[in-house]
């Protein structure tokens, strides 16, 4: 075991709804303590003015407003924690920020998250590390997804092959084997539409944020048709390591059906896209445990159920803290920057060789 570092952990995803943070104790290996954890909802301002940035069109000076908002918040955020939790900062030792994914094309070496780590740095006072994906994407890797090396460390004495399914905005998955030899292998890609499109459908629809619980989607029927268009995108035929923008798939496959059909429809498509990518995997995953936002909606759940035919239960299941695990991992990748050892590996997301990232801010006067 190495030494043990204190960290926090910053994640906001692709849905868009708000800023997770986590207290983390590890070494950067298989020493994981997860400790105490908040979410804060973005504000209905800033997650119109996240939209508003979206795509990498925006005008720099916009972005630049955007990014010092989204800063400050997160900030906010990690004054919260520690006084709730209280923990005192200067316990902290290394701080993860994600950031604001605002464009991801790793096909023509484009990820981009928004968040200005040197300004976190000093109004945190602590080092904060950011940028964790560039180096991936330079190392002809997709980017994403990059919590699979954490998922690995929790796994414990999980014995047979399993899958940690994620469903942010865009759904990635994790493949674990079984241990062999104190190692798993470890393979992870984007499945394909998660909340996004769904959130996206009845924002336009009926001006609401989320199909909430999937109580819409369960109202309507799934339109087999629309699924099947969708699925014919030749995205799916790829094999992985692959990821994907938030922004890859249209809504107006979808445009002639009822607002409930319509929400059925998308639901099926993001599970049966996750049924898809079971065919990449070396060996049947024997249970399929689901985090982020999407295993609040119970019609995505039962979907999943419905067309993967094994056990589909939330990672609270196995002790892990499904609205705390992405925050915790930036804070567990953080420590790994900080000793320089891999964030990414080849069979996460393409990239050469195991690449380590991240780039280190220090408050001034350090």
């Amino acid at each position: 075991m190495g030494a043990i570092t204190t960290a926090i952990g910053l994640m906001s995803g692709t849905s868009l709804d708000g800023v997770d943070a986590a207290i983390v104790r590890t070494d950067g290996l298989q020493t994981v303590e997860p400790g105490p954890f908040i979410s804060r909802p973005y504000t209905d301002s800033l997650r119109e003015a996240l939209r508003g940035v979206l795509g990498g069109g925006a005008p720099k000076d916009a972005l630049d407003e955007v990014e010092d908002k989204l800063t400050r918040v997160h900030a906010e955020v990690v004054k919260q924690l520690l006084e709730d939790s209280g923990v005192s900062d200067g316990d902290i030792e290394v701080i993860g920020f994600h950031g604001q994914t605002t464009e991801h094309r790793p096909a023509e070496g484009i990820t981009r998250q928004i968040g200005d780590g040197a300004l976190l740095a000093e109004l945190t006072g602590r080092p904060v590390v950011n940028d964790f994906r560039s180096a991936d994407v330079a190392a002809d890797g997709e980017g994403a997804p990059f919590a699979p090396l954490y998922h690995a460390a929790r796994a414990g004495t999980q014995k047979t092959p399993f899958a940690v399914l994620n469903i942010g905005g865009v759904a990635n998955v994790t493949w674990l084997g079984a241990p062999r030899n104190g190692a798993r292998e470890i393979i992870a890609f984007d499945t394909g539409p998660g909340n996004a499109l769904i959130d996206d459908w009845v924002r336009a629809r009926l001006g609401l944020a989320m199909d909430d619980g999937g109580r819409l989607a369960s109202a309507g029927r799934a339109d087999e048709s629309v699924v099947r268009r969708y699925l014919d995108d030749p995205y799916f035929a790829r094999r992985p390591p692959k990821s994907l923008d938030r922004d890859a798939f249209p809504l107006e496959f979808a445009a002639g059906l009822s607002a409930e059909d319509g929400a059925a429809t998308l639901t099926a498509v993001t599970a049966e896209s996750v049924a898809a990518a079971s065919r990449y995997f070396p060996e049947p995953a024997g249970r399929w445990l689901v985090t982020g936002g999407g295993r609040h909606n119970g019609a995505i759940m039962e979907a999943l159920r419905q067309r993967l035919g094994v056990e589909v239960a939330p990672v609270e299941e196995i002790g892990w803290r499904g609205d705390a695990l992405e925050a915790e991992a930036f804070a567990y990748l953080a420590v790994r920057s900080l000793k320089g050892l891999p964030l990414t590996l080849p069979s996460t997301t393409g990239c050469r060789e195991p690449t380590t990232g991240g780039r280190l801010w220090q408050p001034r006067g350090v």
